[in-house]
């Protein structure tokens, strides 16, 4: 696990209101609330807690951007009925999900190439991230369902109208994610935003990208003689 320093403020925060929230739930005796704050404390723990296991170090944004979006999900959006009250907080949730489940997927198929770039084109890399985001959301969906028949909540919605809007918005960001991979293939050292999440992934698992760092260590020797000439 992450120290204490590195915890984000507003990963405390959340996990404040969530125990606030499971205290007045008891003392309310709001078995539903209670049931979904515990539900979302233990999941926006999970991400903290393993954030440097099984040999891969996830930065801290990405983590960070798990605990918020299972809090918004989870919480704001069925104890605080954002799902009712805004139209859109629906839409936003998966399309910044689908996003980060590209580029979580883009990662960790480069990854299994051990930064390779030739190990494989990076159409199918890009391909093979769009596919990862698509089945996580997928997963996703079931889990609506699942909490739907299990606990009588309305996380689908309107049943299956709701559940293809999810999935149409899911490939909509899975499709920018993987576009965003495919162009770090091509051009690396080109700035972005969504390329920074890249970026600093690799910087954290140096090790599982061995190839990519060889072959960046030998272009600058060779820049460098052109450069002499």
């Amino acid at each position: 696990m992450v120290s204490r320093r590195e915890i984000p403020l507003i990963v405390w925060l959340i996990w404040a209101a969530l125990v606030a929230e499971i205290t007045v739930s008891i003392i309310g005796r709001s078995w539903p609330s209670l049931m979904i704050s515990m539900i979302t404390l233990i999941l926006t723990w999970l991400p903290i807690a393993y954030s440097d296991r099984f040999g891969i170090k996830i930065p801290i944004r990405f983590a960070t951007t798990a605990v918020i979006f299972i809090f918004a999900t989870l919480f704001l959006g069925e104890v605080g009925d954002f799902y009712e009250r805004f139209w859109w907080w629906d839409v936003i949730l998966h399309t910044g999900s689908a996003l980060a489940f590209g580029i979580v997927g883009f990662v960790l198929i480069f990854m299994l190439f051990e930064g390779d770039r030739f190990a494989a084109p990076p159409f199918a890399l890009a391909f093979l991230s769009f596919c990862v985001a698509m089945a996580i959301g997928g997963v996703w969906e079931i889990f609506e369902f699942a909490m739907d028949q299990a606990f009588g909540l309305n996380m689908q919605k309107s049943g299956l109208i709701d559940t293809m809007w999810d999935l149409i918005v899911d490939a909509l960001g899975a499709l920018t994610a993987a576009i965003t991979g495919y162009y770090y293939l091509k051009e690396p050292s080109e700035p972005g935003a969504l390329r920074s999440w890249i970026t600093s992934f690799i910087d954290k698992n140096r090790d599982h990208f061995k190839k990519l760092e060889n072959k960046k260590s030998r272009e600058i020797p060779e820049e460098g003689s052109e450069r002499g000439d």
